[in-house]
């Protein structure tokens, strides 16, 4: 058996990222091949994969990119089994790259796609296989969302000071000045804040599943079923309504002046900065 010495596991350490002992057992099972043991390694983080494919993942951060000229960000989620390894260094840091990758990354929703797009370091599954053999434990991308501005607008992004929660929001305008404007900027992350906190079903009650709507209606009416039928429907219709107002992004009053609806919060924004601006679509993403 070849002789392991301190330089060459400190090499594959530095080749691998892993740690001294385990280096030191790869090169010892591969004969001082460094190439083999990096494989090996590499192969262990596969394995460890695999074994713990069923283990939950509720813990991990929430991470956002947006490209120079804003009109392009990634909203992304990195998922572990612990929040001891959610707030080691090798996951932040892979989190990290993978908002580089998500903003990189040539399709607009997919995991798959994300997994697969290149980095300095290879692919970025490569990089999340070697994370698990590091942490060992289950890790993988949660959800995934990017947004592409097709016109005047912007794109703000709000991540909790937790990192485990974080908003995507674009907003539409009526010109270019108005979207660059610093009012209409300062609007749009007090929005992505707001959705962060309210946690909002949809933009307004069209996009709200039908199904759901209904399951409330039953529920309603069960709780008054005891009042007369004549104004069963009335009740029903009102408390529908402020579940609209509850749930809907347009509709709820903003938190941080809640005599204002989110979107008068924004039609006046633009309005005072001379011209017009709606929502166009969010995401909100939570871990944990």
């Amino acid at each position: 058996m070849a002789e392991i010495s301190a330089a060459m596991v400190m090499k594959l350490r530095k080749m691998s990222g892993q740690g001294m002992m385990d280096c030191k057992t790869a090169l010892q099972d591969t004969d001082g091949d460094v190439e083999k043991a990096l494989d090996l390694l590499r192969k262990k983080g596969l394995a460890t994969l695999a074994k713990r494919a069923g283990r939950d993942t509720s813990e991990g951060l929430v991470v956002s990119k947006i490209s120079p000229d804003g009109k392009t960000a990634a909203l992304v989620t990195l998922c572990c089994e612990t929040d001891f390894v959610a707030k080691s260094d090798d996951f932040v840091t892979t989190a990290k790259i993978l908002a580089d990758v998500a903003l990189a990354c040539q399709a607009d929703e997919g995991i798959e796609n994300i997994l697969e797009t290149s980095t300095d370091s290879g692919k970025f599954s490569d990089i999340m296989t070697q994370l698990v053999s590091k942490t060992g434990e289950k890790t993988q991308v949660g959800d995934y969302a990017k947004y592409r501005l097709d016109g005047p607008g912007l794109i703000s992004t709000y991540i909790h000071f937790n990192e485990k929660v974080g908003t995507m929001v674009q907003i539409e305008a009526s010109d270019e000045a108005i979207a660059d404007g610093d009012l209409l900027k300062q609007t749009a992350s007090d929005i992505a804040m707001h959705i962060t906190a309210t946690k909002p079903l949809a933009l307004d009650k069209d996009q709200i599943d039908p199904e759901t709507v209904e399951r409330e209606k039953a529920i309603f009416a069960e709780q008054i079923k005891n009042k007369p039928a004549n104004i069963i429907d009335k009740i029903v219709e009102g408390k529908i309504n402020k579940f609209y107002a509850e749930n809907c992004l347009l509709q709820q009053p903003f938190v941080k002046d809640d005599s204002r609806t989110v979107e008068q919060v924004l039609a006046d924004a633009a309005k005072q900065a001379g011209g017009e601006a709606k929502i166009k679509r969010f995401a909100r993403f939570e871990v944990g």
